[in-house]
């Protein structure tokens, strides 16, 4: 197989180094398979070639962009070939007069925003990771971040997308037009699908004007349900913040001992609250959102009223997850989402269920959407009986989750970490749907096998 791969794409294109196939072979999750070989793709064609062959052989294909993914989606489970498109980062066209920007897969997020912005025009979706998440992992993902609250995430920026199908034809979805209803919605198949219907050669995305400015307000609370209080008084009074970030106790304490006992003011919690837009627009609200937050209990407010003020209160945020690593205990990363106005039984199921289970629980994230990370903090992960009980602790958040008419994932994916709740999220008929689908689009299943339709 090696040796008619390298005839078929040249030596510089194939890998079979044990470096290489290591780092391949895992992604930010706890589990890694090493594949039998990795192809880089360089262009549509090489992407191509390789789907017809691995098709034509029933070789497993696993498509991997910049592996920072958190649920073990890109992890080759059965081995084949890991299909890199890391090399394919050209950022084919900006077409402000057409609001689209294309690119290829391997374009790293932040970068793909940088040029957009040079131009007054901005991209939102905004994971944690945008300094090295790859376009391609954010569409199988359907990568959201803070700002989904105001802007949507992934999917709602997707026009167009170019697609090699297991069989190596090459599928066209959507296009430039932001308006589009001719046959099927086939474009958002693709979207979120975990890299299991096709491999993202291209895509055409939609970009909106840049907003003028933005500032923030950033608030502590005696408690949780304080701050989940205000987010709710925040939309009640009529106002649509671009972000709304909330932090727990546990968190707090961690940011206070790897930060510093005065990077944060006294408080058991913590929020963000992110405007944007003309400058006049946004000073007139600042004022009418410190009295929103007053009025909600704050113990303390601050005005970050520019640019370098507004970034470094995100820094701020990014080192929350740091700050939780330093604790030295293992991060058990949970993406799970409830309806907004269930935030406060969240957090009291979370505090039960450090007390039932004695592994600390550390809630942070999109409070607007309801997207809230649910941390398990365990001591010594590798040991079999502590990776038992926490595993029973997942068992149990996920159970209350989809009970209270949540989510298992909001924008991690299901990957291998979330693959033995998906018959209890999806339902027996949405299981067999998404089985449908699947067989329609790759009979062979040959594409990023052993993952949650298996």
């Amino acid at each position: 197989m090696i040796d008619e791969l390298r005839e078929l794409l040249g030596d510089g294109k194939v890998s079979t180094m044990a470096e290489v196939l290591e780092e391949h072979g895992t992604d930010r999750w706890n589990f890694s398979h090493v594949p039998e070989v990795v192809v880089f793709a360089e262009c549509r064609d090489d992407v191509v070639a390789v789907m017809k062959f691995a098709n034509e052989r029933l070789i497993p294909v696993t498509t991997r962009g910049a592996g920072v993914g958190y649920v073990g989606g890109c992890v080759p489970v059965e081995g084949g070939i890991v299909l890199s498109v890391a090399r394919m980062k050209s950022l084919v066209e900006i077409a402000p007069e057409d609001g689209v920007v294309v690119t290829q897969p391997g374009v790293i997020l932040k970068d793909l925003q940088d040029a957009v912005s040079e131009l007054r025009w901005y991209y939102p979706p905004d994971p944690a990771s945008l300094n090295e998440c790859s376009i391609g992992g954010n569409l199988a993902t359907n990568a959201g971040g803070p700002r989904c609250l105001k802007y949507g995430v992934t999917k709602n920026y997707v026009l167009g997308l170019e697609v090699v199908l297991a069989s190596g034809e090459v599928l066209d979805v959507g296009g430039r037009c932001h308006k589009n209803k001719t046959g099927f919605d086939l474009l958002h198949l693709f979207v979120g699908s975990e890299g299991m219907l096709g491999v993202i050669t291209e895509a055409t995305l939609r970009i909106i004007p840049h907003p003028q400015t933005r500032a923030m307000l950033t608030a502590t609370f005696p408690e949780f349900v304080d701050a989940a209080g205000a987010v709710q008084a925040i939309l009640n009074a009529g106002h649509l913040p671009s972000a709304l970030e909330i932090t727990d106790e546990f968190t707090l304490k961690a940011a206070r001992a790897y930060l510093g006992e005065d990077s944060l003011p006294p408080g058991k919690a913590h929020l963000i609250v992110e405007i944007d837009g003309r400058v006049k627009a946004v000073a007139g609200e600042l004022e009418e959102l410190q009295e929103v937050l007053n009025g909600a209990g704050a113990l303390s407010s601050e005005l970050h009223g520019d640019e370098e003020a507004c970034e470094k209160v995100w820094q701020l945020r990014r080192d929350f997850s740091y700050s939780l690593r330093a604790t030295g205990l293992t991060k058990l990363n949970e993406d799970i989402v409830v309806p907004r106005s269930k935030l406060v039984e969240l957090a009291n199921f979370a505090a039960g269920l450090e007390e039932r289970t004695g592994i600390p629980v550390a809630c942070f994230g999109h409070a607007g959407d309801g997207n809230i990370h649910t941390n398990l903090m365990v001591e010594d992960y590798d040991d079999p009986d502590v990776r038992e009980q926490a595993d029973a602790a997942l068992d149990v958040l996920f159970t209350w989750v989809l009970e209270n008419g949540g989510v298992i994932t909001g924008e991690h994916g299901v990957g291998l970490a979330k693959k033995r709740w998906i018959n209890e999220a999806l339902g027996e008929a949405g299981f067999t749907a998404h089985l449908t689908v699947k067989d329609a689009f790759d009979p062979n299943r040959i594409l990023n096998p052993g993952k949650f339709l298996d």
